[in-house]
């Protein structure tokens, strides 16, 4: 299954999901800080926990998915059936995501916040490291 994978998807899904671990840690480690300073209004328990490997699970497939898409619609040859497969593809993700949302805000297992930021943080971290890589 994985071996039609091209290598520069299964690079740039590594370094997302670096980008999203690295973030949820962070993001872990503020709840148990912000924990320490209002222990009333912000949690910090195995709802946070589970929130952030749900929600960090959800964006690093989503990115994945994105990734093998963009890799079949690049071996396409038929223009309208690359921008159909795109479309789908779009739609099929953010159903996940919306779906994610739902479970998260449903589910008492799951702490919202920490189940909804992680899905920011593999934008927040390919526009961090191409401002690095600017700067080097």
């Amino acid at each position: 299954m994985f071996a039609d994978i091209q290598p520069a998807v299964k690079k740039e899904t590594k370094n997302v999901a670096l980008y999203t671990i690295a973030g949820v840690i962070l993001m872990w480690i503020v709840f148990g800080i912000l924990h320490s300073i209002l222990p009333e209004n912000v949690p910090f328990d195995y709802t946070v926990i589970l929130g952030g490997i749900g929600g960090g699970a959800v964006a690093i497939l989503n990115f994945f998915l994105m990734g093998l898409t963009v890799q079949k619609v690049a071996a396409c040859e038929e223009e309208s059936a690359a921008h159909a497969r795109l479309k789908a593809s779009y739609s099929q993700r953010m159903l996940l995501q919306m779906l994610w949302a739902v479970a998260v805000m449903v589910a008492p297992c799951f702490q919202f916040a920490a189940g909804l930021v992680p899905l920011l943080f593999p934008s927040a971290g390919i526009k961090l490291n191409a401002l690095f890589k600017k700067n080097q």
